[in-house]
């Protein structure tokens, strides 16, 4: 097992992104909060945008895994070979990329894009955000070292679920071959359900929106009050 991935083992990893127009889209801001979230014991932290992650890189003395998010339909997670090598260069020490089996921009497999970033000399581990069993077993089997269970619900294979889907957890950890760890990523909105993640069988888990994203929590309270 690599040293990065070992390393994770029953921990917390934060994904520090926000979106285009939003007051707190600014690679220095994203830096900040990313500094914040390693005071607090976050052992990793997932940047989005090739500026993002040369200055979350530099805030940070965690590993940090890098996105690019590209479009906003389809395969838009580091979704091409191309955008793989700018996310290593960008200074990631682990690459993440949309490990679905959808048609990817370039037209190659999830396998051919591990082949071409290995290929590339780049020897960090490898994250897959997958969207089923399916294709979380095909990742792991391309190489990936990481399986993310991300993009759970945002694509057809899976209904969304109310808060992380603990199914598909359950069920990878059994099926997932030993070169590969699960990670658990999508609406962890609580401490509860972040312990419910690691009970499922996550060998460490991402909260991103319930950390990082004030715009977000702001309206969960609001409607509160609001009744």
């Amino acid at each position: 097992m690599h040293p990065l991935v070992a390393a994770l083992k029953g921990e917390l990893i934060v994904s520090c992104q926000a979106y285009p127009g939003e007051p707190m889209r600014d690679p220095r801001t994203m830096a900040q909060v990313a500094a914040a979230v390693q005071e607090g014991g976050a052992v990793a932290v997932r940047a989005q945008g090739l500026e993002d992650i040369r200055q979350v890189k530099e805030a940070v003395d965690v590993p940090v895994i890098g996105i690019w998010k590209d479009g906003a339909e389809g395969v838009f997670i580091t979704p091409t070979l191309d955008h793989c090598l700018a996310v290593i260069e960008a200074g990631a020490d682990i690459l993440a990329l949309d490990g679905t089996r959808r048609p990817r921009p370039d037209h190659r497999s999830f396998a051919e894009t591990v082949a071409g970033v290995r290929e590339s000399g780049f020897e960090g581990p490898i994250m897959a955000d997958c969207d089923s069993v399916d294709s979380a077993l095909e990742a792991a089997a391309a190489g990936a070292e990481i399986v993310g269970t991300t993009l759970s619900g945002y694509t057809d294979a899976r209904a969304k679920v109310e808060g992380p889907d603990l199914a598909l957890l359950n069920e990878l950890a059994e099926k997932l071959p030993e070169a590969s760890v699960l990670v658990a990523e999508g609406r962890v909105h609580t401490p509860a359900q972040a312990a419910a993640c690691a009970d499922a069988g996550a060998f460490a888990v991402v909260v991103g929106t319930a950390i990082t994203h004030p715009t977000t929590i702001t309206t969960w309270f609001r409607d509160a009050v609001r009744g």
